[in-house]
């Protein structure tokens, strides 16, 4: 997905790391205050 792509650089966000078999991943990246 694009899912960074979207965010602006110094927006706040919250998210969590999960791991895959490619390693570490954020998921549920949502800004915050959305």
């Amino acid at each position: 997905g694009d899912g960074f792509k979207s965010l602006q650089e110094g927006d706040a966000v919250t998210f969590e790391v999960e791991d895959s078999e490619r390693g570490p991943q954020a998921v549920n990246v949502a800004k915050k205050g959305e």
